[in-house]
């Protein structure tokens, strides 16, 4: 699984989360290295950084600037799914690991 210049948009997410609909991510991967930007929404912008195992999930950690001024951070896990169409869905478990380091779970699908 390669996530290279795939550009994702989030499709839900849970209510303690900033990411929206709004939110766009720009994956860029060497290796099994994965690292992205994001932004749009509640974000300012946002990066990521994770690895990429066989399976192509990925274990990463992500930090941004939110409207508020607000520097954020926590770590996901994400399970790939191959849509009908070959293009790709990610479903995210998520810890804050700033603010109320609460948790949650998100899925964002490939544009």
């Amino acid at each position: 699984m390669n996530y290279n210049n795939r550009v994702f948009r989030a499709i839900s997410n849970s209510d303690n989360g900033e990411v929206s609909s709004d939110t766009e991510f720009h994956y860029a991967q060497e290796g099994r290295v994965l690292a992205g930007t994001y932004f749009g929404g509640s974000i300012k912008k946002g990066q990521l950084i994770g690895w990429v195992d066989d399976g192509g999930r990925i274990d990463m950690r992500y930090q941004h600037i939110n409207n508020d001024g607000k520097i954020m951070s926590g770590k996901c896990k994400s399970v790939p799914e191959i849509l009908p169409s070959g293009k790709i869905r990610l479903y995210e478990k998520w810890r804050w690991t700033s603010g109320d380091k609460s948790t949650g779970e998100s899925i964002i699908e490939e544009v």
